[in-house]
């Protein structure tokens, strides 16, 4: 689908190229949404340093012809994979240069785009932070910070049960249900407009109210996004801190960022710490080569090292096979909000819905970011496709 480049030119725009609450995640509205989400919801900035831009240097490879197939046959090319999944942003980064980078629709180097659910790695990584710091216990009880939850499905869910998606609630995550606990939840995250103005929901109003499921805590690997908005929760309690701005003074003023982030926030300043981030595609691959560099920049220490190692050696693999993702990565595991693809090789990655992806290998020295348009929130083609292309491309450097 080519970028509408009529979308939001006039003053005010037409109906058929105006962008709002009610179309921005659909196509061909997304497109130029994913890259101005600050101007549909409100959001809080995550402040970069600009005395600290740490400039990437060049070393260009051409990726494009390499060729990949999925795990159920397919074949494709790099090229085809970036050209035929809606790509608005593509970065590869090997030993820290930029070895590819590509820009499409409505996306530019000075422009942040949404990650969706990658803001839960983003958010699962500053949580090593506080617990270096003290301020934050895993094995603690959810309800021993938050006591307003003591009646939901957290009541009795320790902060680690969340941190790896083990949390025995009752939630479905139904995208496309018009209805549902999802449309509930965008509705509290002031993701969707209201049906009825008298009812004014909250994200942590919605939280406090999630159902438990009759399942044991820890036990299977559920994916349910409220999960990781409770930990941004968990974080601003724990610290006393807007999540902004702990994401800013401890990660983002230190990567060398050349732009500030933001992050949705609901009608009483709640982070949208599960999908709400917004950043520039060097930005994120700086992120990610913190992440490459076991928590360093420049041989400064940002993220205590035993915490990003810990997602690699740990992790619960029974879970992650009696999930509901178990064939997305046959023999993953779930860490801290990140997917483990290949433990010996050092591979993992932060994905979000509509294409939005952070794929590392430590063994190729490689870092790879994509953000997209996708059309629909979960395309399993697609997400078949895009991760033998990465894969493709870490095993092309090493």
């Amino acid at each position: 689908m080519p970028y509408q480049a009529t979308l939001m030119q006039a003053s005010p725009a037409d109906t058929a190229n105006q962008v709002t609450l009610a179309n921005w995640r659909l196509a061909p509205f997304n497109r130029w949404a994913f890259s101005h989400v600050s101007e549909i919801i409100p959001s809080a900035i995550i402040a970069h340093d600009p005395a600290s831009v740490r400039l990437l240097e060049q070393a260009p490879a051409d990726l494009m012809a390499l060729a990949y197939k999925t795990a159920d046959g397919q074949s494709g090319t790099i090229a085809s994979m970036v050209g035929d999944t809606f790509t608005d942003g593509f970065l590869v980064l090997h030993q820290g240069k930029i070895a590819t980078e590509y820009y499409a629709g409505a996306l530019a180097a000075n422009r942040p785009h949404i990650i969706f659910s990658v803001s839960k790695s983003v958010t699962g990584t500053l949580a090593g932070l506080l617990v270096a710091n003290g301020q934050l216990d895993p094995d603690a009880l959810v309800a021993d910070y938050l006591p307003e939850t003591k009646g939901s499905a957290y009541g009795d869910a320790t902060v680690r049960h969340v941190l790896d998606m083990t949390v025995a609630i009752d939630f479905k995550e139904d995208y496309l249900d018009p209805k549902g606990d999802f449309m509930r939840y965008r509705r509290a995250s002031g993701w969707n407009p209201l049906d009825d103005l008298s009812d004014m929901p909250d994200l942590r109003g919605f939280l406090a109210t999630t159902k438990r499921a009759g399942t044991d805590h820890g036990h299977t690997f559920h994916y349910v996004s409220p999960n990781s908005d409770l930990l941004g929760w968990l974080l601003e309690r724990a610290a006393g801190r807007k999540l902004a701005d702990l994401l800013s003074d401890g990660i983002w003023q230190h990567i060398g960022a050349e732009m500030p982030a933001y992050v949705t926030v609901d009608r009483l300043g709640a982070a949208r710490t599960a999908g709400g981030m917004s950043a520039a595609l060097r930005d994120l691959g700086r992120f990610g080569e913190m992440m490459r560099n076991h928590g360093t920049v420049s041989g400064k220490q940002i993220v205590p090292r035993n915490w990003v190692d810990d997602i690699l050696a740990n992790g619960d693999a029974g879970a992650w096979a009696r999930g509901d993702m178990a064939q997305f990565i046959p023999g993953g595991k779930y860490r801290s909000k990140w997917y483990i693809v290949d433990e010996k090789r050092g591979s993992f990655c932060a994905v979000g819905i509509h294409g939005q992806w952070i794929f590392i290998d430590r063994k190729a020295d490689t870092v790879v970011v994509k953000v997209s348009s996708q059309p629909l929130p979960v395309d399993e083609g697609m997400d078949r496709h895009i991760l033998a292309g990465l894969c493709a491309i870490g095993a092309h450097f090493g």
